[in-house]
C-alpha cells in the first residue's frame, strides 16, 4: 500500500511525485529529438527554432484534446477506451498494439541515449557502445524485479534534470565558455518553408508521454474523480510549459553558441553543455542527470508495458481480460510479472542492435507507434464531440487529428519507420484474433486502466 494510500502524503506532494514521474519520458525526449530535428535539416541552425516552436505548437495542440478526453474519463483508460466506445470495442486493438510498441521502443531509444549521454563524457566508452546499452537495459529490466516502488525516484530524476539544465542554460546564455565558430550544414535545404514542414514530423517524438497523464491517473485509487481529473489535467499542462522551456531555451542556446550537428562519440545537447560551462563540474553534472532521467524513461516503460501484458493474460493473479498467456499475469512478491518483463528485455535489446546502439537511428520509427495511439484517441473525440452536436470542440479534435495524420504520413514516408507501423498493426491484429478465440471477454475496453490500477499495489 502507498503512503499516499495511508494518508501520509498531502495532496500537494502526491501531484508533485505523480506529475514529476508522469512526465519523466517526454522531459528526457528534449535529450535527443533537438538534435534529430537539426539532422532533418541538413544542419541549418537558421530553422531550428521556428522547427522547434512549430513542434510544440501541435503537442499544444494534442494536449487540447487530451484535456477533454480527461474531462471524458477521469479514473483512467486514455485512447484504447476513447476508441472502443467511439467505434466498437474491436478497435481498442490499435491503441493497445500502439503502446506495446511504443514501450519497447521507448526502453531501447532511452537506453541508447542514456549511453550516448556517457560517452560524451567518457569518450572511451565509444568503443563498446552496442555492449554499454545492452548492460545499461539489463540493468533496468533488473530493477523492475523490485516492483513499483521507484515512481518517487523517476520524479526526482525528472526534477534534478530540470534544474541541472537551467544551471547549464543561465551558464550559457550570461557567461558562455566556448564561442563557437559557424557550424557547419551537411546539404542544401530547398525551400524553407518546405524543409521545415518535412523535418518537423522527425522532433515530434518530443510528444511522446503525452497521453500518459490519462492513463497514468488510474494509479491514484485514493483520490475520487474529480481529483484525479485535476491531477492529469495539471500534469498536461506543468508537462508542456517544461517541455516546451527546456527546447526553446537549449535550441536557442544552440543556435546562439553555433552548436550544429555533433560528432560520432558526442550529442548536440552534451556540446551545448560543453560549450556553456567549459566542461567542469556543471558539465558532468548535466551529463549524469541527462543520462539518469533517461534510463528513468527506460524503466517507466519497463514496468508499464509488462503491466498491459499483465492485463491482457488470463492469470488468476493479474484480473486481467483473459487474451495472452496465464504465464504473462504470473507475478513474484513484488508484483512483478517477470516473465513479460522478460519479453520486453527481448524485444528492446533487438532493437538496439538493429540500432546499432545509436538513438538517432531510432527517432523516427519512435515517432510513428504513440502517434498512431494520439489519432485513435483524437478521432474518438471528434466523433464524440459531433455526436453531442460540440462542433466548435469537434473542429478542436480534427484539427489535433490532422497534424497528428500529417506527421505520420511524413514520417512512414521516409522507408523504414513503416516497420513500427507494421509490427504496431501485426499486434493489434493479434490481439484481436486471440480475443475473438477467447469468446469475447468483456473488459477489454478498461485494461489500460487496469494496468495503472494494479501498478499501484
Amino acid at each position: 500500500m502507498s503512503l499516499a494510500r495511508r494518508g501520509i502524503v498531502s495532496r500537494p506532494v502526491l501531484f508533485i511525485a505523480f506529475a514529476f514521474a508522469v512526465m519523466a519520458d517526454p522531459v528526457s525526449s528534449v535529450a535527443y529529438t533537438i538534435e534529430a530535428s537539426l539532422r532533418s535539416l541538413s544542419g541549418h541552425l537558421s530553422l531550428l527554432l521556428v522547427t522547434q516552436v512549430i513542434v510544440l505548437a501541435i503537442i499544444a495542440l494534442v494536449d487540447v484534446n487530451y484535456w477533454q478526453l480527461v474531462g471524458r474519463y477521469p479514473l483512467g483508460g486514455g485512447s484504447s477506451e476513447a476508441a472502443a466506445k467511439a467505434f466498437g470495442t474491436g478497435w481498442v486493438f490499435v491503441p493497445i498494439g500502439a503502446l506495446i510498441v511504443d514501450f519497447v521502443l521507448t526502453i531501447a531509444i532511452s537506453v541508447a541515449a542514456g549511453g550516448s549521454a556517457l560517452i560524451a563524457y567518457f569518450p572511451t566508452l565509444a568503443r563498446g557502445r552496442i555492449a554499454l546499452g545492452i548492460a545499461l537495459l539489463v540493468g533496468v529490466a533488473a530493477l523492475t524485479w523490485f516492483g513499483h516502488g521507484g515512481r518517487l525516484i523517476f520524479a526526482a530524476m525528472t526534477l534534478l534534470f530540470t534544474a541541472s539544465a537551467a544551471v547549464m542554460l543561465v551558464h550559457g546564455f550570461l557567461h558562455p565558455a566556448v564561442a563557437h565558430g559557424r557550424a557547419p550544414t551537411t546539404g542544401p535545404t530547398g525551400p524553407p518553408v518546405a524543409a521545415v514542414l518535412l523535418s518537423f514530423p522527425v522532433a515530434m517524438a518530443l510528444a511522446t508521454g503525452t497521453e500518459a497523464p490519462s492513463t497514468a491517473i488510474g494509479q491514484l485509487g485514493q483520490l475520487g474523480a474529480d481529483d484525479r481529473r485535476r491531477f492529469a489535467r495539471g500534469t498536461l499542462a506543468l508537462t508542456l510549459v517544461i517541455v516546451a522551456g527546456l527546447t526553446i531555451a537549449i535550441t536557442a542556446l544552440a543556435v546562439r553558441l553555433h552548436v550544429g550537428i555533433p560528432g560520432a562519440d558526442s550529442t548536440q545537447i552534451a556540446d551545448v553543455a560543453r560549450a556553456s560551462t567549459g566542461g567542469g563540474f556543471d558539465y558532468g553534472l548535466f551529463q549524469a542527470t541527462s543520462a539518469l532521467l533517461l534510463l528513468a524513461a527506460a524503466s517507466s516503460s519497463f514496468q508499464a508495458g509488462p503491466g498491459l501484458l499483465k492485463a491482457l493474460s488470463r492469470h488468476p493473479q493479474s484480473a486481467g481480460v483473459g487474451i495472452l498467456p496465464r504465464s504473462l499475469g504470473t507475478t513474484n512478491a513484488h508484483h512483478t510479472p517477470y516473465r513479460s518483463v522478460a519479453v520486453y528485455v527481448a524485444a528492446s535489446v533487438l532493437v538496439l542492435l538493429v540500432a546499432g546502439g545509436h538513438e538517432q537511428e531510432l527517432v523516427l520509427v519512435y515517432a510513428v507507434a504513440v502517434f498512431v495511439s494520439f489519432l485513435a484517441g483524437l478521432s474518438a473525440m471528434a466523433r464524440f464531440s459531433v455526436r453531442e452536436g460540440r462542433f466548435g470542440l469537434a473542429l478542436v479534435n480534427v484539427a489535433g487529428a490532422v497534424a497528428v495524420a500529417f506527421t505520420l504520413v511524413v514520417n512512414l514516408a521516409r522507408g523504414y519507420p513503416l516497420l513500427s507501423l507494421a509490427a504496431t498493426l501485426l499486434i493489434a491484429a493479434g490481439l484481436y484474433v486471440a480475443w475473438i478465440r477467447q469468446g469475447r471477454p468483456s473488459g477489454v475496453e478498461d485494461v489500460e486502466l487496469l494496468a495503472e490500477a494494479a501498478a499501484d499495489q
